[in-house]
């Protein structure tokens, strides 16, 4: 004779399961909110370092005009 069991072990609850579910949530949401935290900073550094005038005269010496050279023809005449 087959009896049927039912447990109520391996069933999980709707209560049980919300818990869960606001704590994971809440672990990630602690995680993006650090990102865009580091984010911000990040961007402010890198504001910090391109605004320095070393940085900004190392850039303007790098850029050269190179349609004057001998690969273009500008005396079309």
């Amino acid at each position: 004779m087959l009896t049927t069991y039912t447990s109520n072990i391996s069933l999980v609850s709707t209560m049980q399961l919300t818990i869960v579910l606001i704590v994971t949530a809440s672990i990630f949401l602690i995680f993006i909110t650090i990102a865009i935290i580091k984010m911000y900073k990040l961007k402010a550094e890198n504001k910090r370092l391109t605004d320095n005038s070393f940085y900004k005269s190392e850039i303007d010496k790098s850029y050269q005009d190179f349609t004057d050279g001998h690969l273009y023809d500008n005396n079309n005449n």
